[in-house]
């Protein structure tokens, strides 16, 4: 099978059947063979009867969907352990991205031998302070923070071998760091395009300016799991040894500097009464805790089962 198109979507009734018909267009025009994955991540209008009624006219689309709403990560995650296209294309259901970019983002993949292509929405129609300006800001820090050098994390116009999708965990609200994913899996050819953006046609979007704080909180996460994710001793085991060493050092240096006044007889104060022992003190017991965490972490990783996280209630054509 050439293509897998996954589309997560909420509340997007208004758009689906312009949406199929044009990958079906699409599709049909480049002789692919294919199949259209939707995740109804939860909706409450009439998305799943919809994506029902494609299913019973065309085997090729497939449904997921989920008993409430559990977050496009998860969506995507639940798509991914489906899809068995060589290539996966990601979009959303909102009719912002193209169907038209579909074909050149396959022949990136098949052709140049790109692991992953994420598409740039260069030009935009959103809300220059509401979006747009957050965006770069975001944008920016992912690409200093990971190394990952993408203009627009944020776009959910992707293409993907399956074998990167089968390798990556997408899981809380790691969507927009899917490239860094890749990359820390070791997949290395990462590729960018200039894709259409277009206005939303119907109803309203459903991120606020609360999924830029959120993303900045999951860009400091995969940066601590990037790096110490499989062996959280070695940042808590190590700040935490120093700290104590520290700590011990000053207090057993100020129990020496008493004892030295002591026999010189020369006055001293009550070690009780230096505000240096009670600042030796918090750092040994700091370094302690810090040690007790990495070594805590290390348990949970080494014991942790990987719970389902979202629950599916219907399924069709799979």
């Amino acid at each position: 099978m050439n293509l897998s198109i996954l589309i997560p979507l909420l509340n997007e009734e208004e758009s689906l059947k312009e949406l199929y018909a044009w990958i079906i267009k699409v599709m049909q025009s480049n002789n692919y063979s294919y199949e259209i994955i939707f995740v109804d991540d939860g909706s409450t209008d009439d998305s799943w009867n919809i994506i029902e009624s494609f299913s019973n006219e065309n085997p090729n689309v497939k449904g997921i969907r989920f008993m409430k709403n559990f977050g496009k990560s998860q969506a995507l995650h639940a798509g991914f352990a489906k899809a068995k296209g060589d290539v996966i294309i990601t979009m959303d259901a909102d009719l912002q991205d193209s169907p038209d970019e579909i074909p050149e983002l396959y022949e990136m993949i098949t052709k140049e031998k790109f692991d992953l292509v994420s598409g740039w929405k260069k030009k935009r129609y959103d809300s220059v302070v509401a979006k747009n300006l957050p965006s770069k800001l975001f944008n920016w820090a992912a690409r200093k923070t990971s190394g990952v050098e993408l203009n627009d994390f944020n776009c959910g116009l992707k293409a993907y071998k399956n074998v990167v999708v089968k390798n990556i965990e997408v899981s809380g609200e790691m969507h927009r760091y899917i490239p860094v994913l890749a990359k820390n899996a070791g997949f290395a050819k990462i590729g960018e395009k200039v894709v259409i953006h277009q206005a939303r046609k119907y109803g309203e979007t459903k991120f606020g300016m609360e999924r830029f704080i959120n993303g900045f909180l999951d860009l400091i996460t995969i940066w601590f799991l990037s790096r110490f994710g499989k062996r959280p001793m070695h940042l808590f085991g190590a700040m935490g040894s120093i700290m104590f060493i520290i700590g011990f050092l000053s207090a057993g240096y100020i129990g020496v500097s008493k004892l030295y006044h002591m026999y010189s007889g020369v006055k001293y104060t009550l070690v009780t009464n230096n505000p240096w022992f009670y600042i030796a003190l918090t750092t040994m017991i700091l370094g302690t805790q810090l040690f007790l965490a990495g070594f805590l972490g290390e348990i949970i990783l080494r014991t942790k089962n990987n719970e389902a996280r979202y629950k599916v209630a219907r399924e069709v054509n799979f």
